[in-house]
């Protein structure tokens, strides 16, 4: 029998496009969007059967009010949203609609940092001591309780966006203005460690298939130095002694969260004593290309995967990471007009065969906002059998590939 799926947001960002043509390949896909149906690629426009266009996504009353008309009585057999900002919208139009799925509780655990933190705890997982804090003053009480040095973000961010690290009085002086526009924010205790990822498609909670990555450098420190080629390396060996405790640490998680059918990405972090400790965890597919990174690790597409979990409940057997492989993020030298692509033909010669994709912008392309997406201005993917294959790759990428703008 054919099944419906009313799938949020199914245009932005760009790679929910692909998830949307996933998703038709097992059943009828409905989209409920703020795109007008005239800008929707035709690959999106092919992959659903109807579209509802809503004045803005983050209006969630709005929209459940818009859609439940939209339907006029019809219910999907699943509702799914990929992107952070709308995975409690789909919990509340799962419970509005009597569907099936993770209830609006289990999905603010995913979402509302603060709880997170706490529900993890109560589980007996390590994770930094954590506050939620209403305005600005609320952060400053906060941090004469706790000292320094504290990260502080927004309660339901997504990624290292809107994310200070507070050394001091004087740093703390200086972000909290910022603060005050956000809104309510997380205040948390400072870990020193280098920071990485789990990754998972679970049915009913239960982990199908595993990834884990490592970021060069952490998030925080890259997101804040336009000079940083930024490297995301996913691993192979998930026994490896280096990443081994994080991922018995994000099936804990996932447990204590109650996960679930769907994609997770959870963030961690090793301290000095080599200890997993826990971060973040969104119950939605993770950006930054990272699932194409999955793809190119296992062999695999894992935009199907996932369509083929929340729709089949069930994923292709024998999925594994098959290499190493890492993406490196380019940002060009200058602004303005990409000039030229320095170091590509030697680059290419030294990794031939080992090189998965190669997608920087061309010369004459506009140049992109580094700080407002961590994609830059282009990025490559190399993998090896080996990690140091894969790193030596990486950083050749990231020191003698660089792209020049004026």
């Amino acid at each position: 029998m054919t099944r419906d799926v009313l799938f949020l947001n199914p245009n932005y960002p760009p790679e929910m496009r692909s998830f949307t043509r996933a998703l038709a390949r097992f059943g009828r896909v409905w989209g409920v969007g703020d795109t007008p149906v005239g800008a929707l690629p035709p690959e999106v426009r092919g992959a659903l059967t109807g579209y509802l266009h809503v004045p803005s996504m983050l209006d969630e009353g709005d929209v459940l009010r818009r859609t439940l008309a939209w339907l006029g009585g019809r219910r999907p057999d699943a509702i799914e949203g990929n992107w952070e900002p709308v995975t409690l919208l789909a919990a509340r139009m799962r419970e509005a609609l009597g569907v099936a799925g993770m209830s609006v509780d289990t999905v603010l655990g995913f979402r509302d940092k603060p709880l997170m933190r706490a529900r993890v705890a109560a589980a007996g997982l390590r994770t930094p001591t954590t506050h939620r804090a209403a305005n600005a003053e609320d952060v400053r009480t906060i941090a004469q309780a706790e000292g320094f040095p504290l990260i502080v973000k927004p309660v339901a961010g997504a990624g290292s966006a809107n994310t200070w690290r507070v050394d001091d009085e004087a740093s703390l002086a200086a972000i909290l203005p910022q603060v005050a526009q956000v809104g309510e924010v997380s205040v948390e205790r400072f870990i020193d460690g280098p920071e990485y990822t789990y990754e998972t498609i679970c049915v009913d909670g239960v982990p199908q298939v595993e990834s884990v990555c490592r970021y060069h450098p952490n998030t925080l420190i890259a997101r804040q130095n336009r000079w940083i080629s930024p490297v995301i390396v996913s691993h192979r060996d998930l026994t490896d002694p280096e990443v081994r405790a994080g991922a018995q640490l994000g099936r804990a998680v996932l447990r204590a969260l109650g996960m679930g059918t769907g994609f997770t990405h959870m963030e961690w972090f090793r301290d000095r004593d080599g200890q997993a400790v826990f971060g973040e965890v969104a119950c939605r597919a993770p950006g930054a290309n990272m699932v194409d990174l999955m793809n190119y690790t296992f062999d695999a597409d894992f935009f199907v995967e996932w369509a083929r979990a929340v729709m089949t409940g069930r994923v292709t057997p024998g999925l594994r990471p098959r290499w190493n492989a890492a993406i490196v993020f380019k940002r060009a030298q200058g602004e303005g007009t990409i000039r030229a692509v320095d170091g590509l033909e030697g680059f290419a010669a030294r990794h031939r065969g080992h090189i998965a994709r190669l997608d920087l912008l061309p010369v004459g392309a506009r140049t992109r906002d580094w700080k407002a997406t961590f994609l830059s201005d282009g990025n490559v993917v190399v993998r090896d059998t080996t990690m140091g294959g894969v790193l030596h790759r990486a950083w050749d990428a990231a020191t003698n590939l660089n792209l020049r703008a004026g």
